[in-house]
């Protein structure tokens, strides 16, 4: 260590160090080394335990902001976890598969899964909580809705650049692809959706979530040969999940009314009042 360094007051070596730091892009050693070296003065831990203690902090803080940058990369409509699904409320939901695929070995090995139940079952929360898993976990992950992409796709082929657009899709490690089915899709729309499948096929997951059943998606494929290659795509090798009939969400409701009830009539009744 030079001279100069060695006279160097503790409010400079502060300067120099948050400098450095901003140089080489270290904001947790920044924010933490006065503390760490305290605590490392109490402890009488050696230069290179506390180096190693630092360092270690920068590079868990650094993938804790990783992964929170994956799931806002993911472009989830709004934040949904597994752990706040209620398997209570609908036991047609296996909870046991659920957290097995939790655990992403299925995006590893580039499986598909397939959600497919009525509206309000828990289909979309399942793929959102899913796809968070996945992105927290490391996994570079895309969620859009079937009609957003077909249009993003036509876009990229009026615009001549569909290639590029179908290519940043097959880098994508697990799309989420909610709400296929819900409307029908023309002959080009269907077959630019197919390209997607395609260039994903056995290499990188996707996940759709769909209201209607395999032998209903005709009427949302206009197509008869594209519909039956779409099926066999997303149905080869995959997690098939059928969450039911009944609305999670209209049950949900119906008991908040009846409770709510419940209570306007036990305070009326408490009031002598009619309910």
């Amino acid at each position: 260590m030079s001279a100069r360094r060695d006279e160097l007051t503790e409010p400079a070596m502060d300067a120099a160090i948050a400098r450095a730091c901003t140089i080489l892009r270290l904001p947790t050693v920044r924010a933490r080394h006065g503390e760490v070296a305290g605590m490392a003065l109490r402890q009488q831990a050696s230069y290179k335990g506390f180096l190693t203690e630092l360092l270690s902090l920068e590079c868990d803080d650094r993938e804790t902001r990783r992964r929170a940058r994956l799931v806002r990369e993911a472009a989830f409509p709004r934040p949904k976890r597994l752990e706040d699904f209620d398997f209570a409320a609908n036991p047609d939901v296996p909870a046991a598969l659920i957290g097995t695929l939790a655990r992403c070995g299925w995006v590893a090995a580039g499986q598909p899964l397939c959600l497919v139940g009525d509206s309000g079952t828990g289909k979309s929360h399942l793929l959102i909580g899913l796809g968070t898993a996945a992105a927290e976990q490391g996994y570079r992950v895309r969620y859009v809705t079937a009609a957003a992409l077909v249009n993003e796709l036509a876009e990229a082929a009026d615009d001549r650049m569909l290639t590029r657009v179908i290519a940043r899709y097959g880098r994508i490690e697990l799309l989420c692809l909610d709400e296929l089915g819900y409307i029908e899709l023309d002959r080009r729309g269907a077959e630019l959706l197919f390209q997607v499948f395609t260039e994903r096929e056995e290499k990188s997951s996707i996940a759709v979530a769909s209201n209607a059943a395999f032998s209903e998606w005709a009427q949302a494929f206009t197509d008869p040969r594209l519909c039956a290659a779409i099926v066999d795509r997303l149905t080869y090798n995959a997690h098939i999940i059928t969450t039911g009939t009944g609305s999670y969400r209209l049950r949900s409701a119906t008991a908040r009314q009846a409770a709510a009830a419940k209570a306007a009539g036990r305070d009326a009744k408490e009031k002598g009042t009619p309910a």
